[in-house]
């Protein structure tokens, strides 16, 4: 074994604090052994904060319509190929009611950064689904004002999600078109300070970057203190920029999920839906690796084609329960179970 990988996992596995060497060190891990060790001992750290329980978040993606341009995209402003869609509220609440009867405790509201739904159309949007069931509520609608933030949380909001994708700030710059890193990250220390948990994450295999390269990323994950870490493989879209780059690769996306993991042992981190998409066993190997988190889709099966971030995602013809009853039959061959609580993280 690697002396210097040998070095940082006995670090990790004494719970120490781990260095920008020693996560560069791990994302490293070779395959076999050291990937072994890696992946049992983050699933070790999980077992031991979260015992054996995933929580299910479920998805409404209720507008597909975006402002921005982003080059990794399918929902990025210059694609006319796409058929843009908003939900109605009496749909989305219906999607919300759905949640209620399979005894979900958290809804995700998601969408492109769409301008149309302004911080008074979430807030009562957020105040009706927060009516229908004992829900915590994520909202991960892009960067509004801070006003804005305010109303969501009097509304009855608890989390927002807004995943930076990636730490390279010219890197950042080049492939979100008029937008820097460091307005992302303010908004993210904005929404905790006024009481949101926060979460953010990485795509992997984007630009290329693997390895040492996503040591950044996690080390901001870190210094942002989030209490929700989402990580999945950068996978092409055909009408973007991208198209033609390699999509980010299983081994290197379940590293990353690894070492996040120790880095954070009490984040929530997602088996994402990407993950999923890249290999039929994507999922089941990240919940294996740390992961503690699936969302599984609760929006109508005739807007979930639409909401093309990436293609061929993984359950886009599925039922709502169908979802649920697959996500539940895939954790019971696990054996771990479904999560009763909300899965609140601690507001720092």
């Amino acid at each position: 074994m690697n002396e210097i990988f040998k070095n940082a996992i006995g670090k990790a596995a004494a719970g120490q604090d781990l260095s920008k060497a020693d996560i560069s060190a791990l994302l490293k891990a070779k395959i076999g052994t050291e990937e072994q060790e890696l992946y049992a001992l983050a699933e070790t750290v999980c077992l031991r904060q979260f015992g054996n329980e995933v929580h299910l978040r479920g998805l409404i993606e209720f507008s597909n319509f975006c402002a921005k341009d982003c080059h990794y995209c399918g929902l990025r402003c210059s694609n006319s190929n796409i058929a843009r869609y908003r939900l109605t509220t009496s749909e989305i609440l219906r999607s919300a009611e759905i949640a209620a009867e399979l005894r979900y405790r958290t809804v995700v509201l998601q969408s492109g950064e769409d301008k149309y739904f302004n911080g008074e159309r979430l807030a009562e949007i957020i105040y009706k689904v927060k009516k229908l069931g004992d829900f915590a509520i994520t909202i991960s609608a892009g960067i509004l004002t801070e006003a804005e933030y305010k109303l969501l949380l009097q509304a009855g909001a608890d989390r927002y999600l807004m995943k930076h994708e990636t730490a390279d700030s010219g890197l950042f710059a080049e492939l979100r078109p008029g937008t820097i890193l460091s307005e992302r990250v303010e908004n993210l220390k904005l929404l905790q300070k006024l009481g949101f948990q926060i979460g953010s994450g990485f795509m992997v295999g984007l630009a290329g970057r693997t390895g040492s390269a996503l040591t950044e990323d996690i080390l901001l994950l870190k210094e942002l203190k989030v209490q929700m870490a989402g990580i999945g493989p950068f996978l092409p879209h055909s009408d973007t920029p991208l198209s033609s780059c390699k999509p980010g690769q299983l081994a290197d996306t379940l590293k990353a999920v690894a070492v996040t993991r120790l880095v954070l042992p009490n984040a929530y981190i997602p088996a994402t839906t990407a993950l999923g998409t890249l290999s039929p066993r994507g999922q089941q190997l990240a919940l294996k690796a740390g992961a503690n988190v699936v969302m599984p889709n609760l929006t109508q099966t005739e807007y979930r084609k639409l909401y093309q971030i990436y293609p061929d995602k993984k359950g886009s013809d599925e039922q709502p329960l169908d979802s649920y009853n697959r996500v539940k039959k895939m954790l019971e061959a696990l054996g771990k179970s479904v999560a009763v609580g909300r899965g609140d993280g601690i507001v720092v």
